[in-house]
């Protein structure tokens, strides 16, 4: 059998260094001078959903809205082209009530307007949202950080929160540059980002690390490019199967879960570049080598008791 084609991945590791430099640099300037343009589950107010007896016409409910004062609402369709969903930032707890009715009234066509629920969040309650959110992925860092210095080596955390913080930052930053929705769903979409990324990295992680120790006569850049190789098949099949699933929710999915399987893909694509190239390139900054990975035995652990 041949012997399997080793790709330098490192060999363009000051480029990819660079481009990652940079799409986090964007995404902090984005996120500190335009934030993120978070739902109702964060800022409060106010979200109906109503039944049209026949298709929706989104135009002429906009302009209802826009009548009593609600041009900023968001108006989409919710499953079917006949149900609606408004959400409306307002801290007026009857708001809902009130637009309900005054759509249901102006309804020109046959049939009935049904309201189906009205949901308000307070402005106190989406607060909590923001710090419990944000405090969630500060801890999922964190963890990760102590399991894989507990499991690799502290080289190995380093680098696997470093792509995890770079992967965040970018999915975090591209929803603020474009201003879409952030909400609840799509906090969790990232949080699972992170869980994706982490395995991702742990599988490379595991494979240089028996790298390091079984093959000899090598550099640290070589003995990497090796390692990212043999993990390249099962890296590429995991992200495609993966990203199939997430384009079908996006595509066919509806309205309430749009953001998430956005979110979702955004962050697997990132995630498969990070764990090629971020997190092995801050190994080969930290100077990662085979001493660093030695399995220190103790004196006489490896000596047979002799039975007389």
């Amino acid at each position: 059998m041949s012997e399997q084609k080793v790709f330098d991945f490192m060999g363009q590791r000051k480029i990819a260094a660079a481009l990652s430099i940079f799409l986090v640099l964007a995404a902090v300037a984005s996120l500190a001078i335009k934030g993120l343009n978070f739902g109702l589950d964060f800022t409060g107010g106010t979200l109906i959903e109503m039944h049209y007896p026949k298709t929706a016409n989104l135009g002429e409910i906009r302009e209802q809205l826009r009548e009593q004062g609600y041009a900023s609402a968001v108006v989409a369709n919710f499953g079917s082209d006949q149900d609606v969903v408004i959400r409306i930032q307002s801290d007026e707890e009857k708001v809902g009530d009130t637009v309900a009715a005054a759509l249901a009234e102006g309804y020109q066509g046959d049939g009935e307007v049904v309201r189906k629920r009205i949901e308000y969040v307070g402005s106190q309650v989406g607060d909590e949202f923001t710090n419990d959110g944000g405090l969630g992925m500060l801890f999922a860092l964190l963890v990760v950080m102590v399991y894989v210095a507990l499991r690799f080596q502290f080289k190995f955390s380093v680098g696997a929160v470093a792509a995890l913080a770079h992967d965040v930052l970018i999915v975090l930053g591209l929803f603020s540059a474009f201003a879409i929705d952030f909400d609840l769903t799509v906090l969790a979409a990232v949080l699972a980002v992170i869980g994706y990324s982490l395995n991702d990295t742990i599988v490379v992680s595991d494979r240089v690390r028996e790298n390091f120790r079984k093959v000899r006569k090598s550099s640290s850049v070589e003995i990497i490019n090796i390692s990212l190789t043999q993990t390249l098949g099962r890296t590429l099949i995991t992200s495609l199967t993966t990203l199939l699933v997430l384009l079908a929710l996006f595509i066919f999915g509806g309205e309430l879960i749009h953001n998430f399987a956005l979110a979702l893909i955004l962050g697997v694509v990132v995630g498969t570049y990070s764990s090629i190239y971020v997190a092995a390139n801050i190994l080969l900054v930290m100077n990662i080598s085979k001493d660093d990975l030695i399995i220190i035995e103790k004196e006489g652990e490896d000596q047979e008791t002799l039975v007389p």
